[in-house]
């Protein structure tokens, strides 16, 4: 029997994302080519494909129910790996320009190989650590929002990715299980990277609770941050 699109397709119309035959297909071709790949490059511990649809791309685009996506925005996924949740996004909502960054060059060429093979523009996978990248004026708060499914601490994600975003633009944090404690003891750290903690949009996926941790930008970060590559993950602020 055939990988089926129906659940993938019933739980997306749930939250008002209605996909076309190419949109699918590309979801379809993207699939393939992560598990293809994840056979010589550990790339996801999930390769089902009815895991990888709720798991990895409703998860993704799941986004919608914490900012509209049904605009132009410019968007910094920040270690984003096999491309979670940047290409996801990208093949929902054609509209966002997306900029994949991570650090491991090999992620890079497969990013790049995905982006070819589906034929999408206005996406562009770079290799660097956030450190680095974030001192490049070319990326530095360039971005309407910046999002992470990195797994870290918010205190440590936040310095990683709130100096790519522009004021008046959103952090936003991909977290699962319970996050409050988490999210209080980073305000402070949060507040001296230019951010404020404005909502937790929590949702179920699955099993599993999910949560976006929305920061907005409200002022610019200072220069000192973020601080020398490994720093913000050893001694988060």
């Amino acid at each position: 029997m055939a990988n089926s699109f129906d659940k993938f397709i019933e739980e997306v119309n749930k939250i008002s994302i209605e996909l076309s035959e190419k949109q699918l297909e590309q979801f379809r071709i993207y699939y393939e080519m992560l598990v293809e790949k994840n056979k010589v490059m550990n790339l996801t511990g999930i390769t089902e494909w009815d895991e990888v649809l709720e798991k990895h791309f409703l998860d993704s685009i799941s986004l919608i129910r914490a900012v509209d996506l049904n605009q132009e925005l410019s968007v910094m996924d920040m270690g984003t790996g096999a491309g979670f949740p940047g290409i996801p996004l990208k093949i929902a909502f054609p509209n966002l320009k997306v900029t994949l960054a991570d650090s491991l060059n090999k992620r890079v060429l497969f990013l790049q190989e995905v982006i070819d093979a589906l034929k999408l523009e206005g996406i562009e996978a770079i290799h660097g650590r956030a450190e680095d990248l974030a001192r490049d004026k070319k990326y530095r708060e360039q971005y309407d929002l910046s999002v992470s499914r990195a797994v870290a601490n918010l205190s440590t994600l936040s310095e990683y990715c709130l100096p790519f975003v522009k004021i008046g633009g959103q952090f936003i944090s991909y977290k699962s299980g319970e996050i409050e404690k988490e999210v209080a003891s980073s305000k402070s750290a949060v507040f001296l990277l230019g951010g404020k903690v404005k909502d937790i949009v929590k949702f179920e996926l699955g099993e599993s609770g999910r949560s976006f941790i929305v920061i907005d930008k409200v002022k610019g970060t200072p220069k000192t941050y973020p601080r020398k590559a490994g720093t913000p993950s050893k001694k988060p602020l």
